[in-house]
């Protein structure tokens, strides 16, 4: 079989390691892989008669496409937790799936690992765009989470329980722990994902439990990790053997240290967060919301700057999904608030966004930097990233996308194609009406400061849910407010 070659020249090449970027370097790919860097990227390498493409990137930046290992495919955009779990149907998730996948790619992520969503939709993409049947990234992904009543995912009063479009499973003693293990492994999932609680106000599992899921997981051959806000998780987590960490935003002085000794990564996942902080008016995000998680920022940017002293990994996840982190749009943001919060260099943090997420997609020394033999899943960029991580940011900066060697194309109006799930809350009014509130002294009642459409949205599930735990959101508001302290 004839080989099809790629040559990239004149670029600026950030090899996704941490080098200092080469200017005016060339790309030589053959198949699938980088074959040359440099002076031996040349076009009279390429045997005569094989195809050859050039492109002249004379001041663009060559490197690793991204990688986002926090990227939920399943949750189409959503804006409420019961779009996610109630108001779409599998069949509709599917395909909603599939359409966004390629606008992640678009963005120039060529890799995503789905840490959790509904039934064995991740299976079935990962397999699709493995099959050429999906346009999309690499993918590797869990089924659905695993969740203990106290955890998060556990969202519906005991009279609803935990639905089967839930993103989350109700696990609450060792023995169904491992029983789900093994259901999702013989379903085909590449990880299982675990839920601690919701902020990380409480440890949800147990030391115990949370070794018993590492250790079965190791013994069926694939990877286990964890959502896990508060210090007590993540050490225990750490210490348990999962092999990476998503968020850590309150750490103590023993979950760093067990981080650090283990070489256990962290996933910040910070986007999620910043988005609803930073546009809270533009994406309508509730104040009590958006005040919460901008305390929880600051604590997590005390905690990230201390991980990074005592030499904690870091690796790039997004919580893409929401209607606040949309698919395609946000994705390399996060390399920049890992610098804001962590205090990472714009290489440190490409890196992170790179190599050094290569081993959640099962494919470590294959993806993730511009080498010799490395899968070649490259972009091209106008400008430099070392310089100003927006240029990542920006998608008309993104002037290329190669997967495996093969220049990528897209429909021009891709991103702005937007699908609304089919059901929505059922409302029926904002505020309580009572009879002096309409006859009264004649004085109009005041207007409320938020519009209607600002608010949460809310059905009869979530009030029955707000009715029945109330203590447990109380404790929760109480949690948050120490972020203000």
């Amino acid at each position: 079989m004839t080989d099809s070659w790629l040559l990239l020249t004149g670029g600026r090449v950030i090899d996704g390691l941490g080098n200092p970027p080469v200017d005016d370097c060339a790309v030589l790919v053959r198949g699938d892989r980088i074959h040359a860097i440099g002076p031996a990227a040349r076009a009279d390498a390429v045997p005569r008669g094989e195809p050859l493409l050039t492109l002249d990137v004379t001041g663009r930046t060559v490197m690793p496409g991204l990688i986002d290992v926090h990227c939920h495919m399943t949750y189409g955009e959503s804006r409420t937790e019961e779009e996610i779990d109630l108001y779409t149907s599998p069949e509709r998730r599917t395909l909603l799936a599939a359409h966004n996948a390629t606008k992640v790619l678009r963005a120039g992520v060529t890799s995503i690992s789905q840490p959790g969503g509904s039934y064995f939709i991740g299976v079935g993409i990962r397999d699709g765009i493995r099959d050429g049947l999906v346009h999309g990234p690499r993918m590797t992904t869990a089924g659905r989470y695993l969740t203990t009543s106290n955890g998060l995912t556990d969202w519906y009063p005991d009279s609803v329980g935990v639905p089967a479009g839930n993103i989350g499973t109700l696990t609450n003693t060792v023995d169904q722990m491992r029983e789900e293990i093994r259901h999702q492994v013989k379903n085909g999932v590449d990880l299982i994902k675990c839920a601690d609680s919701p902020y990380g106000e409480y440890q949800a599992f147990t030391d115990d439990e949370m070794k018993a899921i590492a250790d079965l997981t190791h013994q069926l051959r694939k990877k286990v990790t964890i959502h896990a806000r508060g210090a007590a998780e993540v050490r225990a987590a750490a210490r348990a053997g999962f092999d990476w960490i998503m968020h850590g935003n309150v750490l103590d002085d023993a979950a760093i240290e067990a981080l650090a000794e283990t070489g256990t990564p962290l996933v910040p996942t910070l986007l999620l967060l910043a988005n609803m902080a930073d546009y809270r008016r533009e994406a309508e995000v509730p104040a009590h919301q958006a005040d919460a998680v901008k305390r929880m920022l600051d604590k997590t940017a005390d905690s990230l700057h201390r991980a990074r002293e005592a030499g904690v990994r870091f690796a790039v996840g997004t919580d893409s999904g929401f209607a606040v982190t949309a698919y395609g749009e946000w994705h390399a943001r996060e390399l920049q608030l890992l610098k804001d919060y962590a205090g990472l260099t714009s290489l440190e943090a490409i890196q992170a966004g790179t190599s050094g997420c290569a081993g959640m997609m099962n494919l470590e020394g294959q993806v993730g930097a511009v080498a010799e033999g490395m899968l070649a899943d490259l972009i091209v960029a106008d400008g430099d990233p070392s310089r100003d991580l927006g240029v990542l940011v920006d998608p008309a900066r993104i002037l290329h996308v190669i997967l495996g060697g093969v220049v990528q194309e897209f429909d021009e109006d891709l991103r702005s194609q937007i699908y609304q799930h089919d059901r929505q809350p059922h409302e029926y009014s904002y505020k309580r009406l009572t009879y002096e509130m309409v006859v009264g002294d004649g004085t109009p009642a005041p207007a409320t400061d938020v519009p209607w459409e600002a608010e949460q949205r809310a059905d009869l599930v979530t009030d029955a849910r707000r009715i029945e735990k109330a203590s447990r959101r109380a404790a929760r508001e109480a949690y948050t407010d120490e972020f203000a302290d």
